[in-house]
């Protein structure tokens, strides 16, 4: 059973949060990127589930944008989102710290650990890395594909070998 049910109150535990680590972060020089999760996940994960909300923390808590703080883009959480484009470009150079890609399965048989191979679902992942590059990234594309019903099973030679040319081909 969940702790308390308050999501306004989990959200300004995570801003704390944050701001109280931001500090540490520009003393070692470590930035931090919030990753936004799809909202499947609000109630047990992660109360950030939007890139807009994710964004506006950044701007409220690193206003200067000294690149201490940005944010992840994980395109498994965050590919249905209408303001996606708009916030990318929001976020610009100074923001994209990190971009995750794979692909979102449909049916999905588990909601964390079904992630598809890029090129397997319908996610339009050229599309999204063009926002990402037209905003100034310039960063990897990291492969994060959770899958334990499916890629976790083969044998690790041949899903890097797809995985390589997946990301050659289609992302």
């Amino acid at each position: 059973m969940a702790q308390y049910k308050d999501i306004g109150r989990a959200r300004a535990e995570v801003h704390d949060g944050i701001a109280a680590s931001l500090e540490y972060a520009r003393e070692v020089g470590m930035p931090l990127a919030i990753e936004p999760l799809h909202p499947m996940q609000a109630a047990e994960r992660a109360c950030i589930n939007t890139l807009e909300h994710a964004l506006d923390l950044c701007d409220e808590l690193d206003a200067g944008k000294t690149g201490m703080l940005g944010v992840a883009v994980d395109i498994y959480h965050v590919w249905w989102d209408p303001k996606l484009q708009q916030q990318i470009e929001r976020a610009g150079k100074a923001r994209l710290l990190a971009y995750h890609v794979c692909d979102w399965l449909t049916p999905t048989r588990d909601l964390l650990n079904d992630r598809g191979m890029m090129g397997d679902g319908v996610v339009e992942l050229k599309k999204v890395r063009g926002w990402m590059e037209a905003a100034g990234y310039t960063g990897y594309s990291e492969v994060e594909i959770f899958s334990t019903l499916d890629w976790w099973q083969r044998p690790g030679e041949e899903t890097l070998d797809l995985c390589i040319a997946r990301h050659k081909g289609v992302v």
